[in-house]
């Protein structure tokens, strides 16, 4: 501060009046400035955002520009985490990404969970009024309950208690494995963005077609489908399947009328491995007399033999497309399989956060059946 701003005792203690003044001025909205900030798995997706953000504003003619910061982690030679923020957040209405699971950089989810923790806490610490956490991919959200017969934690649960502490304020999700994922959360508002919109979108050139059926993998995609279905007035089919051993799936039956059918668009939470894949589309084609498939899906893993099996489906069972989003950094094996589109998320998210910013609803950016 120099010598004349410091002497000049006035400027250093504010009235309701200057306060209204100065955020007037500013043009801030009651929740801080907005800054959108990005760990180091999360920089990929959030500079994206920011870009989007700012291609919107301009659109409405907006001389706004939000703030942006990206890597703010880094780690010791000891291989702890730590933030640092090179610039003031106090009163900033903070939106902080991380993609917990990166297989591009091969950060583990476990660091990327803690980087991510950190840098929450780094943000409460150093004054910021809301902190809302955007985690695209929600890892851990599978173990939301102990397998039966077996001994094992609710490990979703604690991670939820360990977001809580951080002090995070909100937390936005793509697509999570289950909704029921926010009641862990307690009081902390969680907003799980659904993929209906998007793979409406992409397959309504589909809409009233009578030799086009909607797949569910599992009985835990039904309603899901259902929706999808209705909305573009085609049959659906459910599919049962059960898993003798981890990672291993055994596709039971398939129910569903499929006389005349000879397209089937399956949409799923994520490929993992690929093998509720593999087997759904084999059984569709050899059993149902499918002859094209299309398959869309929330996350792409990229882990172990997934695209080996997209590969073979796609020269041997008619598979057509794969539709993923950049969810989860998608590596490059993947993305130059010339059958599979990568949707990017920035638009979706961007417009989330202009409306939790400005204390608007969330779900008008989305479709409701």
């Amino acid at each position: 501060m120099s010598v004349e701003r410091w002497e000049n005792s006035d400027m250093l203690f504010f009235t309701p009046e200057d306060f209204a003044r100065e955020q007037l001025r500013r043009m801030v909205t009651p929740r801080g400035r907005l800054l959108i900030a990005g760990c180091c798995s999360g920089s990929y997706l959030s500079k994206r955002v920011m870009e989007r953000y700012q291609e919107l504003l301009k659109e409405q003619n907006s001389e706004s520009e939000p703030h942006y910061i990206e890597n703010i982690d880094r780690r010791f030679s000891d291989t702890e985490t730590t933030t640092r923020l090179e610039v003031h957040v106090s009163g900033c209405d903070v939106y902080l990404f991380q993609a917990l699971f990166d297989p591009v950089s091969g950060r583990s989810i476990d660091q990327n969970y803690m980087a991510f923790l950190i840098a929450a806490r780094t943000f409460r610490e150093h004054g910021a009024s809301q902190i809302t956490g955007v985690l695209p991919y929600l890892a851990y959200a599978r173990q939301d309950k102990p397998t039966m017969f077996t001994r094992e934690p609710t490990t979703a649960r604690l991670m939820a208690d360990l977001t809580i502490a951080a002090g995070l304020d909100r937390l936005i999700v793509w697509d999570p494995h289950c909704d029921q994922i926010r009641g862990f959360y307690g009081a902390l508002p969680v907003n799980t963005l659904e993929s209906l919109s998007l793979f409406i979108e992409e397959f309504s050139r589909y809409k009233n077609r009578s030799d086009v059926i909607a797949v569910a993998p599992d009985a835990g995609a039904s309603k899901f489908v259902t929706h999808f279905g209705r909305a573009l007035n085609i049959n659906c089919a459910i599919a049962s399947k059960y898993r003798p051993r981890p990672e291993e799936v055994v596709m039971a039956d398939i129910i569903g009328d499929f006389e005349g059918k000879k397209t089937a668009i399956i949409l799923d939470d994520m490929i993992s491995n690929g093998g509720t894949m593999f087997s759904l589309i084999q059984k569709l084609v050899e059993e149902k007399g499918i002859k094209e498939v299309y398959y869309g899906v929330s996350h792409n893993l990229c882990v172990g033999k997934a695209r080996e099996r997209l590969a073979d489906l796609h020269e041997n069972y008619g598979l057509k497309q794969v539709i993923v989003t950049n969810s989860i950094p998608q590596t490059s094996e993947f993305e130059e399989l010339p059958f599979v589109k990568v949707r990017c998320l920035s638009d979706t998210l961007a417009r989330t956060i202009n409306r939790i910013h400005y204390n608007r609803s969330v779900s008008e950016v989305f479709y409701r059946p």
